[in-house]
């Protein structure tokens, strides 16, 4: 089953072939982070509108890639969400009239289905269930069981900032250039231990995530500058990479799971990926880099599973329909 699949959840054009859920023959991204860089953060309307202008190249370019052209194609995804609406509406819109066009079943894809189907992209024996999955982002901290193939159950989530947002307004508040989190991670390499404590937001009762009241203690810290910027940086990460591996672990004894699956553009962050692998009971895979981060490659590899259960997507079904993770 060979799947073009479209991915424009927020600022990366992404399209990719992939067969049988597993073997990426093409993947594609076009990004809009020099575009976005000027104004601190995603304009979500400037994001919309060089979708548009991005989408039919990266396509091409995808199919050019693979060596193959669209009647090749068995079948077509795209992300339905969650993300930014108008992005999200051109590329989901954009897939569906190819599927039209040319006769195929279609399969809209939850984007955070989706990074955790990168765990089945890496070479090697697939994963096994049951595995709870972490989903670290810019917009998600979530908890997820997955007891097999689109079979989940969310334990925690994110009640405020997530993990990466927290990392990108840590990095806008220390002067750092967008996308502020891999850059407060190389700024905390620069750093070390010191006197400096910030608060771990245990929530204890729950396996939620609240990461806003961290932020503001790191502001409060760099109003009264009693710190260099390293030593913020570091004892920062240290505070977020504490708290999601400790109730990652703990989370994993709980339940009994036979895997811990990483995913989510955070989970690319060297030091999370170190602390997960020393403190989970069970093993921890995680995606290289380039699959942590968004790219259509994983919305391939979740529908094609999705496909071989038998399942597809009305094409009537737009980007507001559902957001769990159980639906098709």
């Amino acid at each position: 089953m060979r799947v073009l699949a479209i991915e424009s959840s927020c600022d990366e054009t992404a399209a990719a072939v992939v067969v049988d859920g597993r073997t990426v023959e093409s993947s594609v991204v076009a990004s809009q982070v020099a575009l976005h860089a000027r104004y601190g953060g995603v304009v979500p309307e400037v994001a919309s509108r060089q979708h548009l202008r991005n989408f039919a190249p990266v396509v091409r370019q995808a199919l050019a890639q693979a060596g193959c052209s669209l009647d090749a194609i068995d079948a077509v995804a795209g992300t339905r969400g969650p993300g930014l609406a108008g992005s999200l509406l051109v590329g989901y819109n954009g897939a569906k009239a190819i599927a039209y066009g040319r006769g195929l079943p279609f399969l809209g894809t939850h984007h955070l289905e989706g990074h955790v189907y990168a765990n089945w992209l890496v070479e090697g024996p697939e994963p096994r269930f049951p595995a709870l999955c972490l989903v670290v982002s810019g917009g998600h901290s979530d908890l997820v069981l997955m007891r097999g193939h689109g079979r989940y159950e969310r334990i925690g989530g994110t009640r405020d900032d997530a993990a990466g947002e927290a990392f990108d307004k840590v990095g806008r508040l220390l002067g750092l250039p967008f996308p502020g989190g891999p850059h407060v991670a190389r700024l905390a390499g620069e750093g070390g231990p010191s006197t400096l404590a910030l608060p771990r937001p245990w929530m204890h009762g729950t396996f939620d995530f609240s990461f806003s009241g961290l932020k503001t203690a790191v502001l409060h810290t760099v109003q009264r500058g009693a710190y260099p910027a390293a030593a913020v940086a570091w004892e920062f990460q240290e505070a977020i990479v504490d708290v999601l591996a400790g109730k990652t672990s703990r989370l994993a004894r709980e339940l009994g799971a036979v895997e811990v699956l990483v995913a989510g553009g955070v989970a690319a962050n060297r030091r999370l990926r170190e602390e997960l692998q020393r403190r989970c009971p069970v093993p921890v895979r995680i995606p290289p880099p380039s699959y942590c981060t968004d790219n259509a490659a994983m919305i391939g590899a979740a529908a094609g599973y999705r496909l071989a259960l038998g399942q597809q997507s009305p094409l009537g079904e737009d980007i507001f329909s559902t957001n769990d993770w159980q639906r098709v």
